[in-house]
């Protein structure tokens, strides 16, 4: 069985190839990002990469799973105690996602291949005067396991939103379900953030964008084109991120083909609005997800 982990340049942008067995995935050092996912070479994606991504210094990739912290989407969204002291710019999903993370370790064995990452906030950020470790742990085997960990190192509390920023690859977008959601509360952000309740499983018919509360930990995305179905499991995430943008957005969106709407969705891990972090001094965090297929 092939096991191993390459050093790569993605069109400038530094990052990684592991390998196990037939399992394939590419992680960018900008951001911490992962690109894309097989579970097998040889099969579609599980995380999806646009065809016309674009790989620029400091500007996220369209695609893969782009990490949101310290703040998710816009920042005026977030909880007041998530805005407090944040000066200057303040760009959609914060910071994370358009710097440069240092490896850690690496680890090749008969388990897994394991890569660690961190971004070392712990004096703080441009126009985040705040002090954090944030570390990425992410292992390749039968599965993909991703790690979140945020520590305070700061002698204040601190309050965080954030998502592992995932896009799904799927066969046809009006022909997938996803189950799990069913009776789960949702803001309607396209509707005047409306709370609402989800009946039944998840199909998507237009333009999607919903953020919902009390998620469970287990999430099944149906994909009849592709006979498959992709098992999200999380922890230590209460609320998820629903998005498609459908016709007419993914006209604007960069990096993104006008038709690409139609094979990716997005179901985000994340600790957001009343489920936002609150560390106390010295405290740690873990937001993890595991994928799988059958």
């Amino acid at each position: 069985m092939q096991q191993s982990i390459s050093a790569m340049n993605f069109s400038g942008l530094q990052g990684w190839r592991l390998r196990f067995g037939s399992a394939q995935l590419d992680v960018c050092q900008q951001g911490g990002q992962i690109l894309s996912y097989f579970p097998d070479i040889e099969q579609p994606p599980v995380i999806w990469l646009s065809d016309c991504a674009e790989y620029v210094t400091r500007q996220s990739v369209r695609g893969g799973v782009p990490v949101c912290w310290p703040w998710f989407g816009d920042l005026q969204r977030n909880p007041l105690e998530v805005q407090k002291n944040i000066t200057g710019a303040a760009p959609f999903h914060g910071l994370a996602r358009t710097l440069d993370w240092q490896l850690q370790q690496q680890r090749v064995d008969e388990t897994g291949v394991q890569l660690i990452l961190q971004l070392d906030a712990s004096h703080g950020l441009a126009g985040w005067p705040h002090a954090a470790y944030l570390t990425l742990h992410i292992v390749l085997n039968e599965r993909l396991s991703i790690r979140l960990e945020n520590h305070n190192v700061g002698t204040q509390p601190l309050a965080i939103s954030q998502a592992l920023h995932s896009y799904f690859a799927v066969s046809d977008i009006r022909q997938v379900q996803v189950n799990g959601l069913s009776g789960c509360t949702y803001y309607e952000t396209l509707e005047q953030w409306q709370l609402r309740q989800q009946q039944g499983v998840l199909t998507l018919n237009g333009e999607t964008d919903r953020v919902y509360v009390q998620v469970p930990q287990h999430l099944q995305i149906i994909d009849p084109g592709w006979q498959r179905r992709i098992h999200l499991c999380s922890q230590g995430s209460s609320s998820a991120i629903v998005w498609n943008p459908w016709i007419a957005k993914a006209k604007d969106l960069s990096g993104f083909a006008e038709d690409a709407w139609q094979h990716m969705l997005c179901i985000e891990s994340a600790n957001v609005l009343e489920d936002h972090l609150l560390l106390a001094p010295g405290e740690r965090h873990c937001l993890e997800l595991q994928l799988s297929t059958d």
